[in-house]
């Protein structure tokens, strides 16, 4: 039985990831800093009170986790900021960058002795850190964490690549979920679907690509 851990499980794309996941027959744990009704309804593993933007409770989760193997590791915590030019509060900046970009590398380092040969890393970013696709500008420090983790995800692709470890960059769409404030073009049960397709056509010779959900190539 594939073995996946997913990160930010405990509502939206996460949820639904681990919904999906557990339906295909998958041995889910799901990893957040707090869990929810849906979640402990799914019948996955969860490891709640983790906080992945954080060292201690990332190398606590390790810990947890050791002499697990996993097949997948998808690093989909994330957050979002409106931050507008002459509004900019840079704390907040910070914040997305310690979750959005530090966090999954954190994350993927941590869990390294957890991966193995043929072993996939997803990370969920998205199209805002596109910097050829940027032509509406704002969201400064949503932006700008995107396009650190994806050149993160780029560089673990080459690291990774001698252990036989592909790194997929996921854009998972304009999803309706609680950071978009319920906007978007697309349901996280689309999304989801999308993501997991993307990662199963995941392999080395692809890795540290960029993809959409749909199956589009991504510009950098």
């Amino acid at each position: 039985m594939q073995k996946v851990l997913v990160t930010g499980a405990n509502r939206g794309i996460g949820l639904e990831l681990c919904r999906q996941l557990k339906a295909q027959g998958k041995d889910v744990t799901a990893v957040c800093r707090n869990s929810s009704e849906e979640l402990d309804g799914l019948g996955v593993h969860v490891i709640d009170q983790t906080d992945v933007a954080d060292k201690a409770s990332v190398e606590n989760l390790a810990q947890q986790l050791k002499g697990q193997n996993f097949d997948v590791l998808i690093n989909n915590a994330g957050v979002l900021s409106r931050n507008a030019l002459g509004e900019i509060d840079y704390d907040t900046v910070m914040q997305q960058y310690q979750v959005n970009a530090m966090a999954p590398l954190m994350v993927t380092e941590a869990l390294l002795e957890n991966l193995h040969d043929g072993s996939k890393v997803a990370i969920v970013t998205s199209r805002m850190g596109s910097m050829t696709d940027n032509d509406s500008g704002g969201h400064y420090g949503y932006r700008m964490s995107k396009a650190a983790v994806n050149m993160a995800g780029t560089s673990l692709a080459v690291d990774l690549q001698p252990k036989g470890i592909a790194v997929g960059l996921l854009h998972p769409g304009y999803v309706k979920t609680d950071m978009t404030g319920g906007q978007g073009f697309v349901d996280t049960q689309h999304s989801a679907q999308g993501l997991l397709a993307r990662i199963e056509q995941l392999n080395l010779e692809n890795s540290g690509t960029f993809w959409h959900a749909e199956g589009e190539q991504l510009p950098w």
